[in-house]
């Protein structure tokens, strides 16, 4: 793909950074800023929801925070019980609100992306994210049903053991691709169409974009569901042992 690009006459790096030298290890530069201004945004949004929290009369941003929390309650409460583990809606809130705003820094104008490009195109983003969130969800599995945690993976029948394995071996792995493979799409194909001479670009581009926004809103809402989801299915057990 880069090869192409090159050929075509452009200048579109796939899965090249810029690099901190730090200790003798390399560290992605655009990563690290663009992770760090989504967080700053995200706990800014945070702080005024809280300020404004006894306002008499909510605001738009207020009513949305609150709209996606009633969802994210409903989806914990069906799911497993908000009761089993109630640090997951928050958890959750703080996922969809964090890789949202993440997704959508790729609305940053094309001549700024090189430094700040939405950080959930960088693999090594999404896969600390899905790692974090898949040892979360076994420790909670374990906390919850102790031993009896690990008695669905010879459930319904012990020879499954191995299919088992490899399917938890394997979340965190289509967790931080789909992320990562979805946004990182966006971004080449934002390269590929400043490829268009300049005077003809900018509907192309502008387009694209605004399709971003609904791609990186829509993944941020997969990655949380799938959190929930995954708690859902560590803690189970816990029920399906009450019910016997």
């Amino acid at each position: 793909m880069r090869e192409y690009l090159l050929a075509a006459g452009g200048d579109v790096q796939v899965g090249e950074h810029l690099k901190w030298q730090v200790l003798g290890l390399a560290i992605n530069a655009d990563t690290v800023l663009s992770t760090a201004i989504a967080a700053v945004i995200v706990l800014g949004f945070g702080l005024y929801l809280a300020a404004k929290s006894k306002a008499k009369v909510p605001s738009g941003l207020q009513l949305a925070f609150e709209s996606v929390t009633d969802q994210v309650e409903r989806q914990v409460e069906s799911n497993m019980g908000i009761r089993t583990a109630p640090f997951v809606v928050p958890l959750a809130i703080s996922l969809f609100f964090f890789i949202l705003i993440a997704n959508w820094l790729s609305l940053v104008p094309h001549a700024f992306e090189h430094y700040v490009a939405p950080p959930t195109a960088d693999v090594n983003l999404t896969f600390a994210l899905s790692f974090f969130v898949i040892i979360l969800v076994h420790v909670t599995g374990i906390r919850v049903n102790g031993k009896h945690y690990f008695r669905h993976f010879i459930e319904p029948y012990p020879v499954l053991l191995p299919l088992l394995v490899i399917e938890e071996l394997v979340k965190p792995i289509t967790l931080a691709l789909r992320l990562f493979g979805n946004i990182l799409a966006g971004t080449v194909m934002v390269g590929v169409l400043s490829l268009i001479p300049a005077l003809a670009s900018w509907l192309p581009i502008s387009a694209w974009k605004l399709f971003d926004l609904f791609i990186g809103a829509l993944q941020a809402l997969i990655f949380a569901l799938l959190t929930i989801l995954y708690f859902g299915f560590a803690t189970g057990s816990q029920d399906a042992e009450a019910a016997h």
